[in-house]
């Protein structure tokens, strides 16, 4: 008896930690804190930047945020997520949708609480973030074009936060938020391909939808053609370090995307798409440290002395 219930316990809790993504949220933290040791923070010793107790705080509220978004997204996507993923959505609904609302209505509460730690604007912001999470997942997202550009934008936003702390709006930092604002926005039309048949069946107005799965791929190929933009200011006007074999192995991974775009009718082809575009997010994330990769040995002021 015990062990069933241990077993069923077990399970819910499994079953929670597919609903929240959370082998998303580790890579997005780790993606906040490179970005301020390598891009953000380049004065600072690596040490001095994972020690900053505030900075800590903002990654622990924004991936708290990024799991309450998570939640209440598959609350609303239940009914399509039982057509476009079945064995997850069976996962998924061992967890009450009354104890997700009571989970979501909780981080936000933590998050919230942690924001007065830092300071009004931190509040504001996440507050703003909740809020506009929850608008995309209830209104938004259902909407071709608007709801595409808005999930990236919420995709990309944590890393304005840590931006907003530190107060450096280099150009570069623009740069590569641009690059991976249009990767995701790539992999969100992706998706939209990928779960047509749930989209049609529950009314969702998305570009494949309205539009079809020809005009789809051609604004992809588009937006994989403006993704050169920021590639080439990062390789040949910007000091990526040695970050620029990631961006030359990148566009020779896109071009293989884009052959293996036109070629694609399947759910399980666009599923494949969908995890190289993820996989260059993240090794992206990865990359950042080859932009100066001695920084993890030494410590910037200690080169600096020498």
């Amino acid at each position: 008896m015990a062990s069933r219930k241990t077993r069923l316990t077990f399970m819910k809790v499994l079953s929670l930690f597919s609903v929240v993504r959370g082998y998303n949220i580790p890579v997005i933290a780790l993606a906040q804190y490179l970005s301020a040791i390598f891009i953000l923070d380049k004065e600072s010793r690596a040490l001095d930047v994972i020690l900053d107790i505030n900075l800590f705080i903002i990654v622990l509220a924004s991936s708290l945020t990024i799991a309450s978004g998570y939640i209440i997204n598959n609350f609303y996507d239940a009914q399509k997520d039982l057509i476009n993923r079945p064995k997850k959505s069976m996962l998924d609904r061992l967890v009450s949708q009354k104890t997700k609302l009571q989970v979501y209505f909780s981080l936000n509460l933590i998050v919230t609480l942690l924001a007065f730690l830092i300071s009004w604007r931190a509040v504001l912001f996440f507050s703003a973030y909740i809020f506009l999470i929850w608008f995309y997942s209830h209104k938004l997202k259902k909407y071709p074009v608007v709801g595409n550009l808005t999930a990236a934008f919420l995709a990309v936003l944590p890393f304005f936060g840590i931006l907003m702390y530190f107060k450096n709006f280099y150009e570069v930092i623009f740069a590569h938020a641009t690059f991976l604002y249009l990767l995701i926005l790539t992999r969100e039309l992706i998706k939209d391909l990928e779960n047509l048949t749930g989209d049609l069946a529950n009314n969702y107005r998305t570009i494949p939808v309205m539009f079809g799965e020809k005009v789809s791929k051609q604004i992809i190929t588009l937006l994989t053609f403006f993704t050169l933009i920021p590639v080439y200011l990062l390789i040949d006007v910007y000091d990526v370090g040695y970050m620029d074999i990631y961006f030359y192995t990148g566009m020779i991974v896109i071009i293989y995307f884009l052959i293996q775009l036109w070629k694609a009718e399947t759910q399980r082809q666009y599923l494949q798409l969908h995890n190289i575009l993820k996989l260059l997010i993240v090794t992206g994330v990865f990359s950042i440290v080859l932009i100066e990769p001695s920084v993890l040995v030494h410590g910037r002021k200690l080169l600096s002395v020498i």
